[in-house]
């Protein structure tokens, strides 16, 4: 089957303060989202890369290609007002019956070849695959009264992407209605009834959403 790479990158990053979306920041004199295109283009030339925008961003994304000379094939589709109509937006502009799909943070470019090949090998045979870690700190779980409890933490797990499955599930989970609750592409297609299948990322596939975040990206690139 066909493999797409879907590299969601239209949100506003409001938590890394300033004027430019984080994926447009610089992260050793590049900007972080050119620093996760190429880094996937690495892994395969055969991936399908679907660049996901906000309308209102696709100018710094033209100035970057101008700038590096961006010659990375891919495509762009316009973003929604929340992850969930981003994500589904790509998903309706792909023309296949049947391929895989891997959803990627934009802001998440020190990630590895082997964990998408991993992905994508698992999501080849259950339909679907999520990147995940273990948790090395304790853990607790608050209440809604505001009490709180110790969690073993061995069964905890915290989820990265890439997260791919087959469109064929993916598109029917994105056919659910909008709900807040629906944090991420698993927590759709775990809402269909479907068992979510986990496999094993990396520590160093950080997300960079913070400051202090994009200093650690610079330290481990």
């Amino acid at each position: 089957m066909k493999k797409y790479v879907v590299i969601v990158a239209s949100g506003s990053g409001k938590r890394m303060g300033g004027e430019i979306p984080k994926q447009f920041l610089k992260l050793k004199e590049k900007p972080i989202l050119l620093h996760t295109l190429e880094r996937v283009y690495s892994f395969s030339k055969e991936y399908i890369i679907l660049l996901v925008l906000n309308k209102e961003h696709l100018h710094f994304w033209e100035a970057v290609i101008q700038e590096y000379k961006v010659d990375i094939p891919h495509r762009i589709v316009f973003g929604g007002g929340e992850r969930f109509f981003s994500v589904r937006n790509a998903l309706m502009s792909i023309d296949e019956k049947e391929c895989l799909v891997a959803v990627h943070d934009g802001v998440r470019p020190l990630v590895s070849a082997e964990v998408f090949e991993k992905c994508f090998s698992l999501a080849e045979v259950r339909s679907n695959a999520v990147t995940c870690v273990g948790s090395v700190d304790s853990v607790r779980l608050m209440s809604v009264g505001g009490n709180n409890e110790s969690v073993d933490r061995d069964r905890v797990k915290l989820i990265q992407t890439p997260q791919c499955f087959k469109l064929s599930l993916l598109k029917k989970a994105y056919s659910q209605h909008y709900d807040k609750k629906f944090t991420d592409d698993a927590s759709l297609v775990e809402n269909l009834g479907r068992k979510i299948y986990l496999c094993e990322g990396s520590r160093e596939n950080i997300k960079i959403t913070t400051p202090f975040d994009l200093k650690l990206a610079e330290c481990l690139l």
